[in-house]
C-alpha cells in the first residue's frame, strides 16, 4: 500500500509539472504567432512601416479590452496587437523598432512565464525581419 501511495504521488507530481510546462509552451507559441501577425500587418502597410509608423515602446502592459481602436492604420494595428498580447499572455506586452535605413524591423514580446518550471517573470521573444 505504501509503495502504491508513493507511486501515485510521484505520478501526480509529474502531471503537475507537465501541465505547467505545457502552459509555458502554449505561451511561447502565442508569442510566435503574434510576432508573425504584426510583421504581416507591417508588410501589408510597408509604406507606413519603413517610415517608422509602427515604432512603439514596451511601456506598461495593457489590459484586455473589447474596444475597437481608431486612428491611422499603424495606430489601429498597434492597438489591436497590444490588446491581443494583453488578452493572450499573462502581463503580455510588446515593442517594435524599425531601422529606416536598412528597413529591418525588430519585434520584442514580453510576458510573465514564472509559472513554468524554468520560466522567467519577464520571458522575452525577439524577431528581426526585413520589411
Amino acid at each position: 500500500m505504501l509503495v502504491l501511495a508513493i507511486g501515485l504521488l510521484g505520478l501526480a507530481g509529474l502531471m503537475t509539472s507537465s501541465m505547467r510546462n505545457n502552459l509555458s509552451a502554449s505561451h511561447r507559441t502565442q508569442a510566435t504567432w503574434m510576432a508573425s501577425d504584426i510583421i504581416d500587418r507591417m508588410r501589408t502597410n510597408r509604406a507606413g512601416a519603413v517610415t517608422g509608423g509602427y515604432v512603439t515602446a514596451m511601456g506598461t502592459a495593457a489590459t484586455c479590452s473589447t474596444a475597437v481602436p481608431t486612428g491611422t492604420i499603424p495606430v489601429q494595428d498597434i492597438a489591436a496587437w497590444k490588446n491581443q498580447l494583453a488578452c493572450s499572455l499573462p502581463a503580455g506586452n510588446g515593442s517594435i523598432s524599425v531601422d529606416t535605413s536598412t528597413r529591418v524591423a525588430t519585434v520584442l514580446i514580453q510576458w510573465n512565464d514564472s509559472r513554468g518550471s524554468q520560466g522567467l517573470a519577464n520571458q522575452k521573444f525577439k524577431v528581426d525581419t526585413q520589411l
